[in-house]
Formats: C-alpha cells, sequence, structure tokens
C-alpha cells in the first residue's frame, strides 16, 4: 500500500509519543505528507461547582488550546526537521469523532495511533479512541502501544 497521507492523532502521552515516532518513519519512508491532529473536549460546567462566569469557562477553553497549539507546534518543528511534508489541525469535539472526520475529510491513507493498552474495566470505564478509531476509520488504521 502507497500512502499519500498519514493522519497522527496525538493526545500528547507517551503512547502518542511512539506512535508519533511510527508515524514519522512511515510518511518519511513512503515519501508521504503526515497530518498530525488534536482534538480539544469542551469544558462543560459541572453541577455543585456553584457560579462561575462564563467567561471564566472560555479562559480555561482558550489556555487548553494555545497549549495543545504549542505542542502541536513542537511535533511540526520535530517532523520538519526529519524532512517530511507535515501540517497540523487543531480540533473541537470528541476525539474519536473528529480523528475518523478528519481522515475523511484530508483522504487519509493511513491512521498512526498511540494506544496506552488498557484492558478489562480500565478499559470499559475509560473508553478507548485508539479502539473506536479503529472500528470507524474510513482507512488502514496502525495502532502502536506505548511500551
Amino acid at each position: 500500500m502507497k500512502a499519500r497521507r498519514v493522519l497522527h492523532p496525538s493526545d500528547f502521552s507517551p503512547a502518542s509519543r511512539a506512535a508519533f515516532r511510527r508515524a514519522v518513519a512511515i510518511a518519511k519512508a513512503e515519501r508521504a505528507e503526515l497530518l498530525i491532529v488534536h482534538a480539544t473536549v469542551p469544558v462543560i460546567p459541572q453541577a455543585g461547582d456553584g457560579f462561575v462566569p462564563a467567561n471564566v469557562y472560555d479562559d480555561i477553553e482558550r489556555a487548553i488550546r494555545d497549549d495543545a497549539r504549542q505542542r502541536l507546534d513542537k511535533l511540526v518543528a520535530t517532523a520538519k526537521a526529519a524532512k517530511i511534508r507535515v501540517r497540523s489541525l487543531l480540533l473541537d469535539g470528541t476525539p474519536a469523532e473528529q480523528i475518523v472526520r478528519a481522515a475523511r475529510k484530508h483522504r487519509a491513507d493511513l491512521i498512526v495511533i498511540g494506544t496506552h493498552g488498557r484492558t478489562g474495566l480500565a478499559r470499559v470505564l475509560l473508553g478507548s479512541v485508539a479502539a473506536r478509531v479503529v472500528g470507524t476509520a474510513p482507512c488502514p488504521v496502525l495502532t502502536v502501544r506505548a511500551k
């Protein structure tokens, strides 16, 4: 399979870093473009928080987006240093849905995603973005487990 566009979703975790290294290697070997994506989940007020002005939530979301943008920029710089074509997208919403949507929209040939390797109750309670992506992606998905 010749990959023209490799999509790497990152949550900036150790599992993501392992998948990022693999995605860079594949993009370089295939002379493919690397598309790095990160999805931020909106901050939802919790019952019992008391009165919190709306602008506080806006400030929190802005800080989360700014931090994510800085982290994405570092990944882009690392990929550029490896001499590959790269760009990034900062998305809003449920990570698995946004990853699959981006893969469709940008016609990804391969998704390279990290997995934490959770099993049993931890996976049931915490869910698995990687598992949901594997089940709904429009292209092959390579999961990379953190060491």
